[in-house]
């Protein structure tokens, strides 16, 4: 049983996972969730040693909740897999997890050059985040793909946005359980390839909207429970 299974969503990024999957930890699992490449992304990261899933249906929620499902270590992590974040950096990140002080930890990223993340995608992400630290109490900076938690907590949130609302949903929902929810700094790098999301107005409008619309969205006449 691998100490964590790191959840790695995956749409045309072949240039970039031999060096992302050099950097996954030791004794941890790298579930690569293939979401419809054609660069042959799903062939390199098994021949690296990945575990490969297949998620046909479009969406970074559809590939995420893939991986989760695939999962079989107690902790799950989530990280992009387009060399913008390092893997290597998920064992510090989810040590409150592991060590039971907290529910979910949230990678906050510190880009390391402005070409790291545009100022389009930067202004939206503040403005989400604030929209967020209103709805939920939380003091959140960042709506990062890093993150941790237990798998089996993970699951009762019922989470059912498929798109790229999902990395919101969870927050939302781990606060409305009364979760420990922490945010960590991380470097965020110049990713290696091109952008299908923040890196382009088109894509940072549409995950902008996902988002609005997991806030908008009625808030749970059940709890899912606290993930301790």
């Amino acid at each position: 049983m691998p100490v964590a299974d790191i959840v790695l969503p995956c749409l045309d990024e072949a240039a970039a996972l031999p060096w992302v999957l050099e950097r996954v930890p030791s004794g941890w699992r790298a579930i690569v969730v293939d979401n419809g490449s054609t660069d042959g992304s799903a062939r390199i990261a098994a021949d690296l040693g990945a575990y490969v899933v297949g998620e046909p249906a479009r969406g970074f929620g559809a590939a995420c909740h893939a991986g989760l499902l695939a999962a079989t270590a107690e902790v799950v992590c989530f990280c992009d897999c387009d060399g913008s974040l390092d893997p290597g950096l998920l064992p510090s990140l989810a040590a409150p997890v592991l060590d039971g002080a907290a529910d979910l930890v949230l990678g906050r990223r510190r880009p390391t050059t402005a070409r790291a993340w545009p100022a389009h995608a930067r202004l939206a992400n503040r403005e989400l985040a604030r929209r967020v630290r209103r709805r939920t109490g939380l003091p959140l900076h960042d709506l990062g793909p890093m993150r941790a938690a237990r798998r089996t907590a993970l699951l009762s949130l019922g989470l059912t946005d498929r798109r790229s609302g999902y990395p919101l949903e969870m927050v939302v929902r781990a606060a409305d359980a009364g979760w420990r929810v922490r945010e960590a700094d991380v470097p965020y790098t110049p990713r290696t390839g091109r952008s299908k999301v923040t890196g382009t107005w088109r894509g940072t409008w549409h995950a902008v909207r996902d988002m609005s619309g997991v806030l908008r969205g009625p808030r749970p006449t059940r709890s899912a429970g606290a993930a301790r």
